[in-house]
């Protein structure tokens, strides 16, 4: 999962930029970039890291120009390096700057075709270099020595009948402007945003709606699965579809988990979604848990706050603030290696001890996926005094990896997979567990936008809505992604990769 944004301006876009990127930190604690456009040349900044340790001024000073994009990364394969940082680039046709959130579940194929037809470079491991690069070589197929909107409309419709997967893209093009597209399923989010200033219309893109209001964009509305949008460096807006036959099947972990609940997201406010989840899942405890003496509800900060309150409400329970957490600890469910995971669990958390001593406890949280973080939790609740702790998840039991842009593990690192719940619970030493069920999941989300009739579950179901998914390449994505994988250096991972290419 990733954030990107885009923005063509009539005045310097470097600090909006910036401010966009600050509050789609949460999308992408690995690293971050920024590439501006002026006078014909790229500006470029990136590096691993927080957006506010990536940029300093003598940085932002020579992002110079009207136009530009930018990217919060966080890796789904392999380790960190800041080599796949983006934005990437190409210097032909034209020269493209290039940022995307999401995964391509065809690279494997796509990889060899590149090299084979287009005769193209591809120089680290990321599939975004390689959707950049199939980009290019249709733009440079089509073009001639000047650049119109339905040339751009036509390349990006053979892009989408080339590849598979989930993407959200923006690019800037020298001398021309701003082009980004969707998937046509809308897996990943994307929305369009506008200006109004003396000078004229200024236009912006970005993941979520909250990255629009922060550098005072208005709302437009949300880029369709498989359109496209292009705006002009000076100003004018295109848009197309570029899809025979798009679907719109937004991904539900959006809103469970990696959306700011003030976005909204597809129509949906993501805060609201949150309620609906606690409401629901309330209605569930009361019905299952009727018997239990609980005292009071505690949330695991801070996704599940909105949804803990709700349940409090539906259960007539106290609401208690339980844990106290350090804003300076990037998230778990992001960080590399299970020791690592395991660290930060007690510096990210610490334990109101007068909220749990003698205390039957509900705990609520978004959503548990290796359970290491549930289990930690748990101990601190009973190391504080709690007598008994009762745990909640606002979705059901995560039993398959993501392949559309989330770093879920390896299949053999999701606590769920082959398991019963009563067996999740001993394991993360719990004296009661429920789950959300998946078509309250559903019906929570789509209560605010009802026009929505499908969502990618496939964490939860394993059904794979682009249809291509299959247990080789299945395979391949748990060897990449398992926490011995992502110990690999970053150039033995390549070779690796490689190497299985060769082979298959």
């Amino acid at each position: 999962m990733c954030g990107i944004l885009g923005i063509v301006g009539k005045g310097p876009v470097n600090q909006a930029l910036y401010d966009g990127l600050t509050v789609l930190q949460h999308r992408g604690q690995d690293a971050a970039g920024i590439v501006t456009v002026d006078n014909g040349m790229f500006h470029l900044r990136k590096a691993n890291g927080l957006v506010r340790d990536v940029f300093h001024s003598r940085h932002m000073q020579r992002l110079t120009g009207n136009f530009g994009i930018g990217h919060a990364r966080y890796p789904t394969a392999g380790t960190s390096s800041s080599a796949e940082a983006q934005p990437f680039y190409v210097n032909s046709p034209f020269g493209i700057a290039f940022a995307h959130n999401g995964n391509l579940t065809n690279a494997h194929e796509l990889s060899e075709e590149v090299f084979r037809i287009a005769r193209r470079h591809i120089n680290t491991t990321s599939d975004s270099e390689l959707l950049l690069n199939i980009f290019a070589h249709e733009l440079q197929s089509i073009a001639g020595l000047t650049l119109q909107p339905d040339d751009v409309f036509e390349a990006i419709s053979r892009v989408h009948k080339k590849i598979k997967g989930a993407y959200a893209v923006v690019a800037a093009i020298i001398g021309h402007g701003m082009v980004a597209f969707r998937d046509p399923h809308g897996i990943r989010p994307l929305a369009l945003g506008k200006r109004q200033t003396e000078s004229g219309d200024e236009y912006m893109v970005a993941s979520e709606s909250v990255a629009l209001d922060v550098v005072g964009f208005s709302f437009v509305r949300d880029v369709a699965p498989g359109e496209a949008i292009y705006v002009t460096e000076d100003g004018k807006l295109h848009t197309r579809q570029c899809v025979e036959t798009p679907s719109h099947s937004p991904c539900i972990f959006e809103f469970v988990y990696f959306s700011r609940p003030d976005s909204f997201i597809d129509g949906i406010s993501v805060y609201a979604s949150r309620v609906n989840m606690g409401r629901k899942l309330g209605q569930k405890i009361a019905r299952e848990w009727a018997d239990l003496d609980i005292d009071v509800v505690i949330p695991i900060p801070e996704t599940s706050n909105d949804i803990a309150l709700q349940i409090a409400q539906e259960l007539n329970l106290p609401y208690r603030q339980g844990f106290v957490k350090n804003r300076y600890i990037g998230r778990t469910f992001i960080m590399p290696g299970q020791t690592q995971r395991r660290k930060s669990v007690r510096r990210k958390l610490n334990a109101i001890s007068s909220e749990f001593a003698g205390k039957n406890v509900l705990l609520v949280d978004d959503s548990i996926v290796r359970g290491t973080t549930s289990e930690q939790i748990i101990t601190m609740a009973r190391e504080s005094g709690a007598r008994r702790v009762y745990f909640a998840s606002a979705a059901p039991e995560i039993r398959f990896p993501n392949v559309y842009g989330i770093d879920m593990p390896s299949v053999n690192e999701l606590i769920a997979y082959g398991r019963e719940i009563d067996e999740i619970c001993e394991l993360i030493k719990a004296d009661g567990l429920i789950f959300q069920d998946i078509e309250d999941l559903v019906e929570a989300v789509r209560e605010e936008n009802p026009k929505i009739t499908r969502f990618e579950t496939s964490v939860f179901d394993g059904s794979y809505i682009t249809g291509d998914v299959d247990q080789e390449y299945l395979n391949r994505l748990d060897m990449l992604r398992s926490d011995n994988a992502k110990q690999i250096p970053q150039m033995e991972l390549c070779n690796l990769e490689m190497h299985n290419m060769d082979s298959d």
